[in-house]
């Protein structure tokens, strides 16, 4: 396959730009900078693009995000939700207007689609919540509507998140008490998602890219000190997270997310790491 990917250098983007390559496929990058060889220019806050280098391709996938602040102001908000629907609008669009347009875009999401809900099973069937995150990933799904309209298939990933090494590092401690259920993915393993995504017919709209062993954030710390040979940091009050990071603290920190991927799984999809230590060995391993 061809595959044009935004966001190519990002963590997750520069895992799927190698996988991609690894398996024989060619890429091309969207890029902001002047393109080289093999790269498109576009500019989502001036709204440009460059339309003409979008044709030919098979597939899309669209990984591109602004870094997000640790504490969320109004200012910031705003910032996180323009950029997420300027992006996808943008390329949406873009796509829909091509003469030689791509079968496939596969878009970032986020698990925050998701209202934090206990020991309930969360599948891409269940609802979603009324939060500002909530918020921004279903009008950021919403966004590639004109790409849907125009025929092309359309895969919005609801990414939980990914382990890669510099936060692998910081998951020693547990969050408030602890029983509340995180699902999570392998940086590697999403790159492999991506793909098996892009070459699947039958799956569109929503798709949960989660481990199918989701873990209590308590379990994740002990399991995660236990592959670095280190003891479990101090657990972190929910008091405290509150004060440190805000609405962050509740959206992410003290949530329970008991995802499953049912629409994965059901397509045939075998995961390489489902569980969680072995996903981590094989990311600190990757990275060493």
């Amino acid at each position: 396959m061809r595959i044009l990917i935004a966001g190519s250098n990002g963590m997750v983007g520069s895992a799927v730009t190698r996988h991609m390559i690894s398996q024989g496929h060619a890429v091309g990058r969207l890029v902001r900078k002047e393109p080289g060889a093999g790269e498109v220019r576009w500019d989502p806050e001036a709204g440009t693009i460059n339309a003409a280098g979008l044709e030919g391709f098979d597939g899309v996938v669209q990984v591109a995000s602004m870094p997000w602040p640790m504490r969320w102001t109004a200012k910031s908000k705003k910032q996180m939700y323009d950029n997420r629907i300027r992006t996808n609008r943008l390329l949406a669009e873009s796509l829909a207007g091509c003469k030689l347009k791509p079968r496939v875009l596969v878009c970032a999401s986020g698990m925050g689609f998701y209202p934090s809900s206990g020991d309930q099973v969360i599948t891409e069937n269940s609802p979603g919540g009324t939060s500002f995150l909530a918020n921004l990933q279903r009008d950021g799904e919403a966004a590639t509507t004109p790409a849907s309209a125009a025929g092309i298939r359309v895969v919005h990933l609801r990414i939980p998140p990914v382990l890669a090494k510099a936060g692998i590092q910081r998951g020693t401690s547990w969050m408030g008490g602890g029983s509340q259920w995180m699902s999570w993915i392998g940086r590697d393993e999403l790159a492999s998602i991506v793909l098996h995504v892009l070459g699947t017919e039958a799956l569109v709209g929503p798709v949960n890219p989660v481990s199918p062993n989701p873990v209590r954030n308590a379990d994740f710390a002990a399991i995660t000190a236990r592959v670095l040979g280190r003891k479990t940091g101090p657990a972190l009050p929910a008091l405290f997270l509150r004060l440190l990071l805000g609405e962050m603290a509740d959206e992410f920190a003290l949530a329970s997310r008991r995802i499953e991927p049912r629409r994965l799984l059901d397509s045939g999809y075998q995961f390489r790491f489902p569980e969680l230590e072995d996903a981590l060995r094989h990311e600190l391993a990757a990275e060493s």
